[in-house]
């Protein structure tokens, strides 16, 4: 069964809730069994409102720009729609589905837990990985080699198409591959080096007589602990055939 898993972003007016804040920019990347789909998600609002001077340094999305787009209401079904069912991958999770509830809230819409299969924050699972070491987007596409130097602001989209390169990488040896895959791969390798060998023109080294003295001497203990000979010994070969 295909599992269909939504990279999600936000950026915002201002990051208390209890401040009338409000979602000014929703960027989502879909993903299909790991793999980028294109079948992207990214809406402006206009929140009806000035974003904090904190904010607008963050994401630099002015009041002008903002007001010439739809309003968070005029768009809730197509979100509700393309999320319905999906499993959301978010960084900072609490953050941004808190501010998707107050929306939904507002107009009187069941929280987004209800209508999704599941929410995997990312700053959680890199905590686990590396614990004591920063872990913001940044941090973490550094850490994996991850371009990310046209991040001059912080977009929703662009985080969000980030934040799917980071997961991908964090998550792979989650998703290996199955037994029967490794177990070809591993009898095509050894066949690879056994053909190889067959080219090989290895030389015969014989032991010299200091070598053949301290041999004899360590299978005589062995035979005296065993308590007859051992099969190094010719006669013992021929007895045993």
């Amino acid at each position: 069964m295909a599992i269909r898993q939504i990279v999600l972003d936000t950026e915002t007016t201002g990051i208390d809730i209890s401040l009338g804040n409000r979602i000014i920019e929703l960027g989502c990347v879909e993903m299909i069994n790991r793999e980028l789909t294109g079948n992207n998600l990214h809406l402006y609002f206009n929140p009806d409102r000035d974003s904090e001077e904190e904010a607008l340094r963050v994401h630099g999305l002015t009041t002008e720009f903002l007001s010439q787009h739809n309003r968070f209401a005029d768009e809730v079904q197509q979100i509700v729609d393309y999320l319905s069912g999906a499993e959301l991958i978010i960084h900072n999770a609490k953050f941004d589905v808190g501010f998707l509830n107050h929306e939904l809230s507002l107009l009187n819409r069941p929280p987004l837990e209800t209508f999704v299969s599941g929410v995997i924050d990312t700053l959680e699972l890199a905590r686990q990985q590396f614990p004591g070491k920063k872990n913001n987007l940044d941090a973490l596409c550094s850490r994996f080699n991850i371009s990310n130097e046209h991040r001059v602001l912080h977009g929703a989209l662009l985080d969000a198409e980030l934040l799917a390169d980071v997961y991908i990488a964090m998550t792979r040896g989650q998703f290996g591959l199955g037994l029967e895959e490794v177990e070809e791969e591993h009898q095509t390798t050894v066949s690879q080096q056994i053909s190889a060998l067959s080219y090989v023109d290895l030389p015969v080294i014989y032991a010299d007589a200091q070598e053949l003295e301290a041999h004899d001497a360590y299978v005589k203990v062995l035979e005296k602990a065993s308590g007859g000979p051992t099969l190094w010994r010719p006669e013992a070969v021929e007895q045993a055939s």
